[in-house]
């Protein structure tokens, strides 16, 4: 024993040279690429697939020259150029241009949600959980658990960018040519890179994980605005106000240009640092953004169930029904040209004429509808699922711990989940009835429109009815529930145009709704899903107050 020891001296212990602020990095990115070693595969795999899909989409239905000519003169128009790129793709309009024009914006989207969430999930959300803490009771330095999420973000963008590079190579988009698909990979991965720099800013903002990614998604979809809105009205100032923009005027197998990459990349690395600088300025588990001092007195609407589960999925829904609003809108205001961009696509052809309807405008609305719905699902899922949620993070027993009953308490969130979806449907109904009538100069489908689109809330509710029964009977097998909007989309958008035998379409609840205005309404299917869903509300509620409660 030390003299020092002896004496009841406290012995220091020095911290070793590498427990710098990155110690743990390496540990913590291999946890993480441990915790994600399902979720991240499937991303890149759907987003990987996806780009083969569409590639191969585009030389089956494009092969005839004059089908080219006629895609080209429909997206030279505003509204074509704002759903897909800038009109400089236009000028040879080969097949890698169209995957370059319509789809590299599109596909960005989705690969920085998956960095949002990436991101967002091994940082805000295990310090809101309280794991963070725990964590970084070991030798664990400051930063190193944003880095190691961003860390797992570039691994996945880098393994998506090269998959895809190599899949586009083997196709004959561009013979002999490594660059173009090389170039197209990349661009998805600065992209992704930018706005996973966005998620580690917005997760120092706030102290909840919901509002962070909700804030890093608002800046993808403003974004994404941006250069919609410069592309249709010419005007490259804002286009290049954009990160998306960006990386569309790499123009991979037009011009092949890499430079504008390099401005993704510069952001990115200013919008880590910068995530790194804020974390040093508040406390684990605390945003800068200091809690807004609530009311005196609660609102009487929080004193019961359904109050509260409405102020909770307040700002979701609100999210997904501007986005609807936005998404219906963009497609209505092309309903007007329907029949001079897709008259020479003999398998969009095909499907319109399956689906019927007295003008192409109707049935390619009707085929629109399916997507509308398909989105509006994913609210549903999400907020039915929310109960589970708040049991995960022990919110749910101290309320059950009150007078307020189980079937009461999940009752307000689905109750949420059911009028919800209903609700988004009516606004993306609006969005494109609005809009198409202006483009058509057809007043009335606005009403046929709006009413197209809410003939799919019964089946709606029945993805609500399913994710209930899984969380009240099988809540382990919750995230299931997502196969329903996946599925719907796979078979009820894709399946039309790809000629899918029609029982696959049967099987999905979608699959059973008229598709209005094209097709007569029948409301006996609506009625049997409507039924179908009670009784799947039902059952779950009763799974719930069966079994037993996660606790903390």
């Amino acid at each position: 024993m030390s003299a020092a020891a002896a004496a009841g001296t406290p012995t220091v212990t020095r911290t070793p040279a590498a427990a710098g602020a990155l110690a743990g990095t390496r540990a913590l990115l291999r946890f993480a690429l441990r915790r994600d070693r399902v979720r991240l595969p499937v991303w890149i795999l759907a987003l990987f697939l996806g780009t083969l899909s569409a590639a191969g989409k585009f030389t089956s239905l494009y092969a005839d020259p004059q089908a080219r000519g006629s895609l080209t003169d429909t997206m030279a128009s505003p509204a074509g150029l704002a759903m897909t790129g800038p009109r400089h793709y236009l000028d040879d309009y080969t097949f890698g241009a169209m995957l370059g024009h319509q789809m590299l914006g599109f596909l960005a989207v989705l690969v920085g949600l998956m960095n949002v969430l990436v991101v967002t999930r091994h940082t805000r959300d295990e310090e809101e959980t309280g794991r963070a803490e725990l964590v970084r009771s070991a030798v664990v330095g400051r930063h190193a658990q944003l880095a190691a999420a961003l860390w797992v973000a570039v691994v996945a963008d880098l393994a998506l960018a090269l998959l895809i590079a190599a899949g586009l190579g083997a196709t004959d988009l561009a013979p002999g040519g490594v660059t173009g698909p090389l170039l197209y990979g990349l661009a998805h991965a600065a992209v992704g890179l930018v706005f996973a720099g966005v998620a580690a800013v917005t997760t120092q903002i706030t102290a909840h994980t919901r509002a962070a990614s909700a804030t890093a998604l608002a800046v993808i979809g403003l974004a994404y605005a941006l250069r919609a809105a410069g592309d249709a009205g010419g005007h490259d100032g804002l286009s290049w106000l954009s990160p998306i923009g960006w990386a569309q005027r790499s123009y991979p197998y037009v011009d092949d240009r890499w430079w504008p990459l390099l401005l993704c990349v510069a952001l990115a690395v200013l919008c880590a640092g910068t995530g790194f600088v804020l974390s040093t300025r508040r406390d684990v588990g605390a945003g800068l953004r200091a809690a807004r001092p609530g009311r005196r007195t609660a609102s009487g609407a929080l004193l019961g169930p359904l109050g509260l589960a409405l102020r909770l999925h307040r700002p979701l829904l609100a999210g997904f029904g501007a986005g609807l609003f936005l998404m219906g809108a963009m497609y209505g205001s092309v309903l007007g040209e329907a029949d001079g961009m897709l008259k020479d696509i003999d398998q969009v052809q095909e499907a319109l004429r399956r689906i019927g309807g007295t003008s192409p405008a109707e049935s390619f609305a009707s085929m629109i509808m399916v997507i509308l719905a398909v989105v509006a699902s994913v609210y549903v899922v999400t907020a039915a699922l929310r109960p589970l949620a708040e049991e995960h993070a022990g919110r749910a027993e101290p309320l059950l711990a009150t007078g307020l009953s189980r079937v009461r308490w999940a009752g307000g969130h689905l109750a949420v989940a059911l009028g919800g979806g209903t609700a988004l449907l009516l606004l993306g109904g609006l969005g494109i009835g609005i809009t198409g009538a202006a483009s058509t100069g057809d007043p009335g489908l606005v009403l046929s429109l709006t009413g197209a689109a809410l003939a799919y809330a019964p089946a709606l509710w029945v993805t609500a009815g399913i994710a209930a029964v899984l969380f009240g009977r099988l809540p382990r097998a919750a995230p299931a529930a997502w196969t329903v909007p996946v599925y719907a989309f796979v078979t009820g958008y894709l399946g039309q145009l790809l000629g899918f035998p029609g029982w696959t379409n049967d099987l999905s609840p979608f699959g059973h709704v008229p598709r209005l205005p094209a097709a007569p309404m029948d409301g006996t299917p609506l009625a049997v899903l409507t039924l179908v869903a009670a009784a799947l509300v039902l059952v779950g509620l009763d799974g719930f107050r069966r079994r037993d409660l996660e606790t903390k």
